[in-house]
């Protein structure tokens, strides 16, 4: 049998097991074009069939459509037949293991989580899916809150529209996180092996169990105790906008808020409700640059103090400020400059904690995140961690009591989810920023203050998406082989290769560049997306408030113009 014979085989094997009648459909066009000689039907065929989505330590994610190398039903059958084997192999002797199930408003999300908790309850996991379409830390929490072995998650979080994911998390030891090194190839083997024998219309399916709404009142009641101060004790409210961007945050932090005795906020109207086609944004992404747009003119419209924004599954947060230097009126906070603002306010309350011995816990953050939080666990006498990219690392930190990454991610509650949450994130936010005001502050004014404590801390990000991914690894290759001497005009001082590991990191496909003057680059493939990274740092302990945001400011624009060069980016 011919390449294409057999590829045209493997088409109609596939569509022969799967439920789904619009992906049958439209991998039906395609092996009747290609059958028909069309070689641009046939290239589609291999780039779904040649390769397939790897299951890893963030899971599945990809776009929707037939093949192997898209999310559809068939692929998500044979994930939680692969993951209900792993349970089932390494539950105790005796016991019954167990998964709860959470899914946003994607397209086919409700779809694929029902598919994983029938097949679960088939392979004798006890499933128990959340009450409807609920953010990610739901997940995280109820894994937790129940006692359960595992979490799933259908959500591709602020990919495009047509993507989506499926995210595993694990109780019991891992307190809630996200899977890691070496569960992620066990559970990788199980879906390979299902895959390769198993017709998933043929998985046994049973009835699943539906949490009650409980779960949901204890993750408000627990995240709304974020908030440090009482509501008639020291708050001045705040005119606050905020948008879901299209996905599932609104209906909790609603609920959250009110709990916590903070006023709603003035909702983005037309991107409070889920909709999975998300119309009014070319990407969901509130780090992409139009995304918060909307919510820009209604503040300007209101005269709002404060914007917040959550991606569409509310695991990430994104703030802006009113800025008389802006010409919308507002500015966004950097991942990196919130980081520092609410792991500052983590620090305080740790060193106003009643004990003996001054504060401790640990602050930690991803090795491309700002190295600002370093500075403020050094000054308050806490520990500091500097994990892999990703809260599968950032929340196992020992001793954590807030972590973060540049990428909008915050963990400010390690005892109620361990993982991202921008509700939870949200309300800190707000209480500090409340208390900022009573106080007769800003949170403008503090990012001041923290420059004037803890020194100023720029960065930038070039971020290179491909369509070709063999162009990252490429990049990636040609640095290693000559690695630079100097970056825009600023000597390299050192390369780390941390692709074998370096230090207590595990390995990871990354170059972190130290040049003279302190500065730091960091490149590396996106975990989750088809882009090329690379973060840069660079700080200034020296002179005014102003003269060391100007001398930190420039040194990342000297650098950003010499890697953008080097990246062709």
């Amino acid at each position: 049998m011919s390449a294409d014979a057999a590829l045209l085989a493997s088409a109609r094997a596939w569509i022969a097991q799967d439920p789904d009648e619009e992906t049958r459909a439209e991998l039906q066009g395609l092996i009747d074009a290609a059958s028909a000689g069309d070689p641009d039907a046939l290239a589609a065929l291999h780039d779904r069939f040649d390769e397939r989505l790897a299951f890893g330590t963030a899971g599945l994610r990809g776009e929707i459509a037939a093949g192997p190398n898209r999310m559809n039903r068939v692929l998500v059958s044979q994930a939680a037949a692969g993951l209900a084997a792993y349970l089932l192999e390494t539950a105790e002797p005796g016991s019954t293991p167990s998964v709860v199930i959470g899914y946003d408003g994607r397209k086919n999300s409700a779809v694929f989580a029902r598919d994983t908790a029938e097949l679960m309850a088939g392979a004798g996991v006890r499933a128990i899916l959340l009450p409807r379409l609920l953010p990610t830390p739901l997940v995280a929490f109820a894994v937790r809150h129940l006692d359960v072995s595992a979490g799933v998650m259908v959500t591709a979080s602020h990919n495009p529209p047509n993507d989506n994911g499926y995210k595993v998390y694990l109780g019991g030891a891992n307190n809630g996180s996200q899977i890691v090194s070496p569960v992620d190839g066990a559970i990788a083997d199980h879906i390979l092996r299902v895959a390769a024998e198993a017709d998933v219309l043929a998985l046994p399916r049973a009835a699943f169990e539906t949490a009650e709404e409980g779960v949901v009142d204890a993750y408000v009641a627990a995240t709304a105790a974020v908030a440090s101060a009482a509501p008639e004790s020291g708050r001045a409210e705040l005119s606050v906008v905020y948008t879901a961007m299209h996905g599932v945050g609104w209906e909790t932090t609603r609920s959250v808020l009110a709990a916590a005795g903070f006023a709603l906020p003035h909702p983005v109207d037309a991107q409070i409700e889920p909709d999975p086609a998300f119309p009014t944004v070319a990407f969901p992404n509130p780090e992409e640059p139009g995304a918060m747009d909307l919510a820009v003119e209604t503040a300007a419209a209101l005269g709002a103090e404060l914007i917040i924004a959550n991606d569409p599954d509310a695991d990430r947060l994104a703030v802006a400020i009113p800025s008389a230097t802006d010409a919308s009126g507002y500015r966004r906070l950097s991942g990196n400059e919130l980081g520092a603002l609410l792991g500052w306010r983590a620090a305080r309350l740790a060193a106003e904690a009643p004990g003996d011995g001054g504060p401790t816990g640990t602050l930690a953050c991803s090795i491309v995140s700002s190295p600002a939080l370093q500075a403020v666990a050094a000054h308050y006498g806490l520990d500091f961690a500097n994990t892999l990219t990703g809260f599968k690392w950032v929340s196992r930190a020992p001793g954590l009591i807030f972590g973060f990454e540049e990428a909008l991610g915050y963990l400010v509650n390690p005892e109620t989810v361990r993982d991202k949450d921008g509700i939870s994130a949200a309300i800190a936010l707000l209480d500090l920023a409340t208390q900022l005001k009573g106080a007769g502050s800003s949170l403008a004014a503090h990012l001041e203050e923290f420059t004037a404590t803890f020194g100023a801390y720029a960065s930038s990000q070039i971020s290179v998406r491909v369509t070709d991914l063999s162009r990252i690894s490429e990049v990636m290759q040609a640095l290693r082989a000559d690695p630079p001497v100097e970056i825009g005009g600023i000597r390299v001082k050192q390369i780390d290769d941390l692709a074998d590991g370096f230090g207590a990191l595990p390995p990871s496909d990354v170059l972190r560049i130290w040049l003279q003057d302190g500065s730091r680059v960091m490149v590396r493939p996106s975990g989750t997306e088809p882009k090329l990274k690379v973060y840069i740092d660079a700080s200034s302990t020296d002179g005014s408030v102003v003269e060391r945001e100007a001398a930190a400011a420039a040194a990342v624009a000297a650098l950003e113009t010499g890697m953008r060069a080097l990246v062709n980016a």
